[in-house]
Order: structure tokens, then sequence, then C-alpha cells
């Protein structure tokens, strides 16, 4: 392979404070920006931006004052060098937050305001989607094209999934690992007692497919925890959880951080339900919402790895369906608004009380070093796939990038082996956690639970390097992250995406889409339409000898029609 040459996020902003602080902007003494609002000028998360200041703060181009802030340094015969070395990052571009004209770093967020559009009269009779027409701000473009997961096909989930459908968003990816109970249809719109033991994600996909033909869908039956990769979340636009706990919050939320996506999340409980946006680096996120009782309980739950992987909820939430159509629609309505780059309040949550038709927004309070603020950099797409690279594959890359020392560091931790302190025996497991119940980690000849030997990273010296990616639970399309002792890099497995992410489920074969013909056709024009054959058995009645009125045995025929 050729060597990858490119800067790390936290260089090209390095390069850019540096510049400024060449060229004057920040003169000698004067004191930079507060983090936040770098932050938001450049569009990065608190840790890209610290690593930053921490490589001007080594080259002695910025000091930091405690309690004040960071403020230039004097430039001289020991920095000049380096200021210049690292101002060769500022070539490269990085994203940035759009501000309209007028506003400010600290004030809301707000894109300008799209050009009047022109006034179209749409057919109402043919356009099941025409009275939107009639919104100033919809632009249909971005409807059609934008593409939304929803995690999560309850109750919930049902009511997301049919707004959007209704709205016409083209792509829509349904995750669920759960199956459909008779219980289920008190709530789920999409759901009939027939679908009984399917799989909940499944049947989503179908229905709303049914509901709209026109849009496109995808499902997923898997957690969302461990089995999904986070290229799929990469190339979403919003992500939206109709989930029911912590862990699988948590984990959207991390997921959602690392690749700079926003996501809306839902929760709902008799009459009680509340609706809630996160936008990395806007405000607080889910984890920074946590209250202390709240992390003790996700500690305990963990405190074994083995059985927080099959902890789950002891009781059904009790849920109405009114309930879910109100906060379904919030939920919906926002992620609308963040296609179209509304106003939206991220980090505060909208309190609905169905017992008193009262509604309230609070704000959180971000969290300094929250664990989950933490945005990938730039993201190399390799042509690789999850089932067939193996983890010398990966290492050999990441060696090439970062030097021998590199590291591969897993996002599931890897059960190793499993010991029994009682016989000594040792299994090897050599499966990821997900993958290993609590059951399996008792000794099959003492009965007592074995002490479990896990890895989270792979350095090269391991006896396993011939396994594949999948083999230790990393999903197709999913993101690797390597480090040194200076920085991280990120691979994404780009080989998965024709398979893995295709918005093609339920599309009706070429024979059996409704036939358009356009033009004129004269009569003694020949037309050769093609059509699904029909094939109709005739077979005779058949009796039994003995009485012409008792049925014969049933007799299995069985008909092959080529291509259908």
């Amino acid at each position: 392979m050729d060597e990858i040459s490119r800067k790390s996020l936290s260089e090209i902003v390095a390069g850019k404070l540096a510049a400024q602080v060449l060229d004057g902007t920040y003169k000698p003494g004067y004191q930079l920006p507060a983090e936040r609002d770098l932050i938001k000028q450049f569009g990065i998360s608190r840790s890209t931006l610290r690593e930053a200041l921490k490589a001007l703060e080594e080259s002695n181009l910025i000091e930091s004052r405690h309690g004040v802030g960071w403020f230039a340094s004097k430039l001289d015969e020991n920095n000049l060098a380096a200021a210049h070395i690292i101002a060769q990052a500022a070539e490269s571009s990085i994203p940035a937050i759009r501000l309209a004209p007028g506003d400010s770093p600290e004030g809301p967020r707000r894109l300008p305001v799209n050009p009047e559009k022109p006034i179209i009269i749409p057919n109402l009779k043919k356009d099941r989607l025409g009275t939107f027409q009639f919104i100033s701000w919809w632009e249909r473009e971005k409807v059609e094209n934008a593409k939304i997961m929803v995690v999560g096909a309850g109750a919930l989930g049902n009511e997301v999934i049919k707004n959007l459908v209704l709205m016409g968003i083209g792509n829509i990816f349904i995750v669920d690992f759960d199956e459909i109970e008779l219980a289920n249809l008190s709530r789920s719109v999409l759901f009939r007692e027939s679908d009984t033991g399917r799989k909940k994600a499944e049947v989503a996909a179908a229905r709303a497919k049914e509901i709209n033909p026109n849009i496109h869908v995808q499902y997923f039956h898997g957690d969302v925890t461990a089995a999904l990769g986070l290229g799929i979340f990469r190339r979403m636009d919003v992500i939206i959880g109709c989930l029911d706990n912590r862990e699988a919050r948590l984990a959207v939320n991390r997921f959602a951080y690392w690749i700079n996506k926003p996501w809306v999340d839902g929760a709902i409980q008799e009459f009680l339900g509340l609706a809630r946006v996160f936008v990395p680096g806007e405000g607080a996120c889910f984890e920074c919402s946590l209250t202390e009782q709240a992390r003790r309980d996700l500690a305990i739950r963990y405190s074994c790895p083995l059985l927080a992987r099959e902890n789950v909820l002891l009781g059904k939430v009790p849920t109405t369906p009114t309930i879910a159509s109100i906060i379904g629609g919030i939920q919906a309505q926002e992620a609308l608004k963040l296609i179209h780059n509304k106003p939206v309040k991220p980090g505060s949550v909208m309190h609905f009380n169905g017992m008193t038709n009262e509604m309230h927004v609070t704000a959180y309070t971000p969290v300094e070093d929250c664990e989950s603020h933490w945005t990938y950099g730039e993201i190399t797409e390799l042509p690789l796939r999850a089932d067939t690279t193996t983890l010398q594959d990966m290492l050999r890359i990441a060696h090439r990038e970062l030097g021998q020392e590199a590291v591969l560091e897993l996002d599931q931790e890897l059960v190793l082996a499993l010991t029994c302190p009682i016989c000594g025996t040792r299994e090897e497991v050599l499966q990821p956690i997900s993958s290993v119940g609590f059951n399996r980690a008792h000794c099959p000849t003492c009965g007592i639970l074995r002490e479990t030997e896990l890895s989270h990273a792979i350095h090269g010296d391991e006896n396993f390097l011939t396994r594949t990616m999948a083999s230790v639970g990393v999903p197709a399309l999913h993101i690797i992250r390597a480090y040194n002792a200076q920085e991280y890099r990120f691979y994404e497995l780009t080989g998965d995406l024709p398979d893995t992410l295709h918005f093609s489920h339920f599309e009706l074969p070429a024979y059996e889409k409704p036939l358009k013909l356009s033009g004129r056709i004269k009569l003694k024009e020949k037309v050769t339409v093609k059509v699904r054959p029909k094939i109709k058995l005739h077979t005779p009645k058949l009796t039994t000898a003995g009485n012409p009125e008792e049925p014969a045995e049933k007799i299995k025929i069985k008909v092959k029609r080529d291509g259908l």
C-alpha cells in the first residue's frame, strides 16, 4: 500500500492558531479567545482543541495561566522556526460552523436563511407531497435525499417512522433487536396480530414501504451497542433514538459524538414524556445529563462485564399510544428542522406532562471532562472488509503511519480466556464480550464463576493476529482506531459499504413495478409489454373409492417457473 500522508485535525487547528500568532492577530501577551469560542469557531471537539493548544504550548508559542486562559508568547529565535513549521498545516481546510451575518459565536446556532423559493402550484391529485410545497422553508430535495436512522422500533419508533414516511424522508434505516409480541399491538401502529414473533425492524421497514412506496428503507436486526458499524452512523444526517434503557442511549450518544452527527432522543412512561436534541460541540450531551445515581446504577450493572451483556430491564415500562404519538411527533419534527438547518435547542430537554397538559424546557449543564466529548479526526477510507481483513493487516497499515509502536483499539472488550480458580482449567475464548453469555462464565466442572481475561487493544505480539476483524467483534463498515503516544488515526472498512448500507429492502422487482407509458400509442403500432405471467392449476376433484363424499388424501404439487 502507498503511504497515506495528511495532517490530523488537531495539527490543522494548531496551524491556524500558529499562523495567527505569526501575522500579529494575537500579539505577545494577548489572550486567546475562550475555549468554548474556539470550539465553535473551528467546529471541533474540546479534546481536539486541547490537543492543538498543548502542541502550541510545547513549542513555546502560547502559555497557560491557571484560571485565566491562554496567552500568546513572544516570538524569538527559540520558537520562530517552530511557529513556521506548525503554521504550514494551516493550508489544510477544517470544518467550521457557518454563522449567519450578525451572529456571534456566543449566540444561538442559526444558519443563513435560504433565498425565497419560487412559487410552485403542485398537482395535489398526483403529488402526495404537494401540500408541503406551500411551506415557505420546505426544501423537497433535502427531504428526499435525507438519510435518517431510527434506533428502536417499539411504540416510539413506530410513531417516528410513520411520521418520517408521511413527510417523504427519502432514506430510512431502522434498527432493533427485538421481536413482536401481542402486547405491542396496543401502541404500535405498524404491527398486526399476524406479525407476532417476527422481527420488529423488518416489519416496521416493510410497512413503511407500503405506506409510501417512493421512499427507500433498510432494516437491521441486532444490537446497536455492538453490532452496527460506525460507517453507517457517519453517513446519516440525523439519528433518532427511541430506546428504553440508559446503556443503549449512552452508546448512541458516544457514536453520534465520535462522528459528529446530531441525534434526537425520546422517552415515555404512562402520560409523561420527554424529547431532547444533542449536537456535538453545542451544549450538553446525554452523558452530561446523567445524575450521580444514574452513573452509580450503570457502574453496578457493569461491575461484572459478562453479566452486563445479559442484564435487561426486569419489567416493562407502561406507556400509552397517546404519549408515544406526542413525543414521536416532536422527535420527527426536530429531525426535520435539523435537515433544513432550522434552529434547535441542543443540550436542552422538553418535558411533557400529559396529566396536567404542561410542557417546559430545561437546559442541561455541560460537563467539562465528559467522556463522550470526543470527535474523530479525518477518517481514511480503506477498500477492506471486516470478514476478510485480519488484525495483522490492520496493524501493518497503522505501523506505516504511526510507527511500530502503534496499537489498535477495540470498541468491545475481547474475552481472551476463562480460568477456574478452583480446578485451574483455562478455556481460550477469543470472542467479543457481546457474544459471551454469563452462564458460560461458570466452570463446567466446579460450577463456580470463572475469572475473565479481557483485552481491548491489539499490540502486535498476540498469537491470534491471523483472525479476521469480524471474528473479534468488529462489525461491517466499522471505523478502526489506531494510536501511538502522540496521536490517533481512524480507518474505515469501506469495502463493506455496498452490502452494508443500500436502502433497498422491499424494492419491487422490475416486472412488478407499475407500467408507465409515455406519449400516444397509435392503434397500428406494435407495442410489446412484459407482464408477470399468471399460472392457473386445474386439478381433478379427487375422492376415495369407498365414499365419494369423503375427501381424498392431500397431494402436494410443486410448480417451477423459470425466472419467477
